[in-house]
């Protein structure tokens, strides 16, 4: 076989049809789109229209709404850090933070801040630096004989430093 003789299979590639060339073809003069009206010209397209019905995106009921500013904390379960610091990947003679997350490949990347949530067990001694923990985090810690930090949010642009 030769790269001259290399062929798609038959039916493989279809025409496009050529329409608006005669009424022998079936799809002269009109092409296809009726006649007259806002459908029949070019660049039409009537998106969420259904003919004079109450169109869905109407009928349905508005729910909630996205704060302007609403923070995207990383969440982070005691046990993950736990699995963390046996894999030898976290210190927990040092503080825990974000970075040491990012940098331990516990979180991707750091967002707003991190937020300390209870599920899983804690057996190490480590001390904490985040945005928010859950109280279950804040027993967990406590238990193993950690220290929380719960660190202040930082002011947003144009506004002053409290």
């Amino acid at each position: 076989m030769k790269l001259s003789e290399l062929a798609d299979r038959a039916g493989a590639r279809k025409a496009r049809r050529r329409v608006g060339r005669g009424i022998g073809s079936g799809k002269g003069k009109t092409a296809g789109r009726g006649v007259k009206g806002q459908k029949a010209r070019t660049g039409v397209a009537v998106k969420g229209f259904e003919g004079g019905q109450m169109p869905l995106h109407r009928r349905l009921p508005k729910r909630g709404f996205k704060s302007l500013f609403g923070k995207d904390f990383n969440e982070v379960n005691v046990g993950r850090v736990q699995q963390a610091i046996d894999a030898g990947k976290l210190d927990p003679a040092t503080t825990i933070d974000v970075e040491a997350l990012v940098k331990a490949g516990v979180l991707r990347r750091a967002r707003d801040g991190v937020r300390l949530l209870g599920d899983g067990e804690l057996k190490a001694k480590a001390a904490f630096a985040v945005a928010g923990a859950s109280k279950r985090a804040r027993d967990a810690v406590e238990k193993a004989g950690g220290s929380l930090t719960i660190l202040a949010p930082a002011p947003e642009a144009g506004e002053p430093a409290a």
